[in-house]
């Protein structure tokens, strides 16, 4: 399952984005967060113990089960006295999640986790980024393998002079992206996808903040949307 990953930042931190609030109230996040260990039930309980530890009162918390959703934060509303009682929310979410409630509430929000990347789950506690969503997708030569979220480099046209016994220069306990996409595609008989040219990025592919647009009746015919 993908997931948004996200590691927590280092309690000085926090307390720097918190500035003068002495009032806080926490969030997390039952889903992404929860399964990063950054924004659960438990963390949520131990922030609030090492704010409290700091002198701060803590007006509530709240762990909903999806914190960008906002049906999800609608249950929040309940709290809302406990919230507006605070000088600041202390959000244990990703980005998406903090945004989301600073959008329904007057209090300031302060993030209490750096958002990574969106990734998946490889093994207890360990993560992976598979898609940088870069708008211009080459996984059909490349035998499914992205390699500019899987290549420390994100190099397009086959590994650089550092790769060892398969391995990443960089971090030598990683395969090397290519050297798997070449094993791939061996496999699949399709080893000529690897001599076709990927030209440089177009970093123009997709603006950034994102937005997209489907004009009515696109969904039924297939057209290409406007960006």
């Amino acid at each position: 399952m993908i997931r948004t990953i996200t590691r927590q930042k280092p309690l000085a931190g926090i307390l720097v984005g918190l500035g003068e609030a002495r009032r806080v109230f926490i969030v997390g996040c039952g889903t992404c967060s929860t399964m990063c260990r950054t924004g659960g039930v438990a963390e949520v309980a131990a922030m609030a113990d090492a704010l409290g530890r700091e002198g701060l009162q803590i007006t509530g918390t709240a762990v909903p089960p999806v914190a960008c959703d906002d049906l999800d934060l609608a249950v929040l509303d309940e709290q809302a006295a406990a919230i507006d009682a605070a000088q600041a929310v202390l959000v244990l979410a990703c980005g998406f999640g903090a945004q989301s409630l600073g959008a329904r509430r007057a209090v300031p929000v302060v993030p209490g986790v750096d958002t990574l990347f969106v990734g998946k789950e490889r093994g207890p506690g360990r993560f992976e980024e598979i898609c940088r969503q870069c708008a211009e997708c080459v996984l059909a030569d490349t035998g499914g393998i992205c390699p500019v979220a899987s290549c420390h480099k994100g190099l397009l046209n086959g590994p650089c002079g550092g790769t060892r016994d398969g391995k990443c220069e960089v971090d030598r306990e990683m395969d090397c992206a290519w050297t798997l996409i070449y094993q791939r595609l061996d496999r699949q008989g399709r080893l000529d996808r690897m001599r076709r040219l990927q030209p440089p990025r177009d970093h123009r592919a997709v603006l950034r903040p994102g937005k997209l647009a489907i004009q009515p009746g696109e969904e039924e015919h297939g057209d290409a949307p406007a960006v």
